[in-house]
């Protein structure tokens, strides 16, 4: 089956706007992105697009009636939260930074430390973990959809289901759905790149391109290629932010994890629950020692609007990220082998965060610092 693919237009990445924002592509808009990537066994729809929006938006789904999937993915705030972690119900500060939902259908796996292989799995994890939406199990969210009339007949719309077939793997279907729908392309550097305009960048975010590919070798992990660019190569890489937390005890916190583990927690509760457990990374998912501190390559599409950066939001500005990279990370024994100085000049620096600055969305420019 060939893959569908549905765009939303600016208006329906603001704020409190209906659900029939969400509208079939105009290919301006995925210039330099690929189709989105469309599972067969949940074809994307407008109706289930329109219907997974609703359920993103809906705070009964929280064991207080406060949050809901945009209270860390603002639609207003490019679909993240501007915190350096993200706070769940009653207040609860959990220990990731929360990535932005744009152009996520383009991961091949979920969350910073990739446990988990889908949006459609991803959405089920923060509804029953104690710091997000709280819920102890899915089963409230099932009862609330089937006894409200609106989400009976969108169920009915966009699945064909009565009110008793409809199962939570339906709702996160519909979620997912909608966040496919969330994609941005048609940056200055995709129109300069890939749409032939020579005029698209200043002088100096050509510059910051050409330190991006060469001096830079940011390119090596934030992938550019012939026809597209995803700005990640959805693998994981140990850059050592956060590691000196761990670094002096990290045997007793591996044996901590696997005690955890070893009781029942799920990973997600571990990670989100104990700062420690969470700087493990990777690791937590495969069980090698080789992926402690690992996290997964963000795109940088779009990242002059999702300050503060990296997976615990430690660093608050583009020039603190270049300038973290510049010296090559923090030094651990398990650093990824292309971390290394990059000896950058103050100019080199400059003009990377313009290059960064290009990669914005035309329909999301208006955020832009």
């Amino acid at each position: 089956m060939k893959p569908h693919v549905l765009i939303v237009t600016l208006a329906a990445l603001s704020p409190a706007l209906p659900a029939g924002e969400v509208r079939l592509p105009d290919p301006k808009t995925l210039l330099g992105l690929p189709p989105v990537p469309v599972p067969k066994d949940n074809p994307l729809t407008l109706d289930k697009a329109r219907l997974g929006r609703k359920l993103f938006e809906d705070k009964r789904f929280s064991a207080d009636g406060t949050v809901s999937c945009a209270h860390c993915h603002k639609p207003e705030l490019a679909f993240q939260d501007g915190l350096p972690v993200s706070e769940g119900i009653r207040g609860q500060k959990g220990t990731r930074n929360a990535p932005t939902v744009i152009n996520a259908a383009y991961y091949t796996r979920q969350f910073w430390d990739g446990r988990r292989p889908s949006l459609e799995a991803q959405a089920k994890d923060p509804f029953v973990n104690p710091i997000e939406h709280g819920l102890k199990s899915h089963d409230p969210i099932v009862e609330i959809v089937r006894g409200d009339p609106d989400y009976r007949n969108r169920f009915r719309q966009a699945f064909g289901l009565t009110p008793d077939q409809i199962t939570i793997d339906h709702v996160v279907q519909a979620i997912a759905s909608f966040e496919r729908t969330v994609v941005a392309g048609d940056s200055p550097f995709d129109r300069y790149l890939y749409g032939g305009d020579k005029n698209a960048l200043s002088e100096a975010a050509i510059r910051g391109l050409a330190v991006f590919r060469g001096k830079g070798r940011c390119v090596s992990c934030h992938v550019i290629e012939e026809s597209t660019a995803l700005f990640t190569d959805n693998r994981f890489h140990n850059l050592g932010v956060g590691f000196e937390r761990i670094q002096a005890r990290l045997p007793e916190i591996i044996a901590a994890f696997r005690k955890a583990k070893a009781e029942g927690r799920p990973v997600d509760e571990a990670v989100l629950t104990q700062a420690e457990l969470s700087e493990l990374g990777q690791f937590a998912v495969t069980g090698e020692t080789e992926d402690i501190g690992k996290f997964k390559t963000s795109t940088l599409r779009n990242i002059a609007l999702t300050a503060p950066y990296m997976h615990d939001g430690s660093l608050k500005t583009l020039e603190e990220v270049i300038d973290f990279y510049d010296i090559s990370g923090f030094d651990n024994p398990l650093l990824d082998g292309g971390i290394r100085p990059l000896g950058l000049t103050p100019q080199e620096k400059t003009d990377l965060v313009e290059f960064l600055k290009s990669l914005t969305s035309s329909r999301l420019a208006r955020r832009t610092p």
